[in-house]
């Protein structure tokens, strides 16, 4: 019998799954749900290689929690067998409760969940599935289990999420300069005091994870393309969403027309979350919406989308259109706020350009404010052991990323609209 199933992996090569609940995990409907859910969203409008899904990057971070684990016990640093299981499973599943094209859901049809909450949802509701299997992974990722460096190992500044998708991204986009060294990262982790701590030969290693990671998320995550791209989606939906709200006006006054207002192309699940509102108390108290929202994945976005473009509503026709075939709207970036004077004009012209009223060109334009840090005080610091056994935060350590390079707050604004 086989002891175990192996993956081949682009990136790491072979990946060992053990029978048992790993195993398990792995061909669960919710888990291979992933593999139709793109990592990187709309990115491949900008970068066409980056195909890869969300699947293959839970499956990247467990081979990577793997590796780390077994770094640590090396290190004399004794981990049960039951623990290391159970954070293997974790990883499996931190990424469970996304949804189509990333964070775009998040934003439009479903308002006060995001999908680390809704993935612990979905953890236990497998666990209900699994008799209790799950009972100390949930624990561990939630951070009330005893032995903390387990869920810093999971989410922390230097967790096996980011050392994989920061390594698989950089891989598909082609942006070679953002590779990492995971591997010499993970050789070099070592705990102190129930804490993560890199050693000190490991210095340079987390000098280029943290340039490494800066310069993915405005090269790629934050390219304005993408996000201009993202935001076209999201205007879509947010049109199908008035419009669904609209027909449900109509049938409620028994008006309806249905030459001036059609029922919208949908999936059964998306359908559910056009023609209801779903806010969080909504999402977490009624099982229905999770259970429409795990039938959702990239291809229910697309169908609907494709069909949408030849929707009598010109909005939603245009906006489908623009995003089939790549139309995305163009993009003013500024350290400083579009002035509502500026906003306003570009409103007005559009409204006339397309005989349409102002309330419909806000569909037309997207005012974003983007930002990200390289580094937070915050959250869990990366600490570096030295020899005398000392340990100081990486700013401190770091003779190249001092504090107030590392923690600069950059933002930026785009201001996207209709070409």
């Amino acid at each position: 019998m086989q002891s175990a199933k192996i993956i081949n992996d682009p990136v790491f090569g072979f990946i060992r799954v053990p029978r048992g609940l790993l195993l398990d995990i792995v061909r669960h409907p919710a888990f291979y749900r992933l593999s139709r859910i793109k990592q990187l969203g709309g990115a491949n409008i900008v970068y066409p290689g980056a195909q890869h899904t969300r699947l293959q990057h839970s499956l990247g971070a467990f081979h990577l929690m793997g590796k780390a684990i077994l770094s640590l016990q090396l290190k004399g640093h004794f981990i049960f067998d039951s623990e290391a299981e159970a954070v293997q499973a974790a990883i499996l599943l931190h990424d469970i409760g996304h949804g189509p094209f990333s964070h775009v859901l998040e934003h439009t049809l479903i308002q006060g969940v995001d999908h680390e909450e809704i993935s612990l949802m979905v953890m236990e509701q497998m666990n209900e599935e699994m008799r209790g299997q799950l009972s100390l992974a949930i624990k561990i990722f939630k951070d009330e289990y005893p032995k903390r460096f387990l869920h810093q190992l999971i989410s922390s500044q230097l967790d096996m999420d980011r050392l994989d998708y920061l390594k698989r991204d950089a891989f598909f986009t082609g942006v070679n300069e953002a590779n990492i060294g995971s591997s010499r990262i993970i050789d070099m982790l070592d705990m102190v005091d129930d804490q993560l701590v890199v050693d000190k030969k490991g210095i340079y290693s987390i000098e280029n994870y943290l340039v490494s990671r800066r310069l993915m998320y405005w090269q790629v995550y934050l390219h304005k393309t993408s996000v201009a791209a993202e935001h076209v989606m999201i205007n879509a939906l947010r049109r199908a969403k008035q419009l669904a709200r609209l027909e449900m006006q109509e049938q409620g006054t028994g008006n309806k027309h249905q030459e001036q207002c059609p029922s919208l192309f949908a999936s059964p699940a998306l359908h559910f979350f056009l023609y209801h509102d779903i806010d969080r108390e909504t999402f977490l108290t009624q099982p229905a919406c999770l259970q429409h929202y795990l039938a959702l994945d990239d291809n229910d976005i697309w169908s609907a989308l494709k069909v949408w473009c030849s929707h009598p509503d010109p909005i939603l026709s245009l906006l489908s259109r623009d995003f089939i075939n790549r139309n995305i709207f163009k993009v003013e970036m500024s350290d400083e706020p579009f002035s509502d004077e500026y906003q306003q004009q570009k409103r007005d012209e559009l409204a006339q350009r397309y005989g349409i009223t102002q309330e419909e060109a806000n569909y037309l334009i997207s005012n974003i404010e983007v930002g990200k840090d390289m580094y937070s005080l915050d959250d869990d610091q990366i600490e570096i052991r030295f020899n005398d056994g000392s340990t100081r935060a990486i700013t401190e350590a770091s003779d190249m990323l001092s504090t107030s390079l590392a923690t600069k707050k950059v933002r930026k604004h785009y201001f996207c609209y209709q070409r």
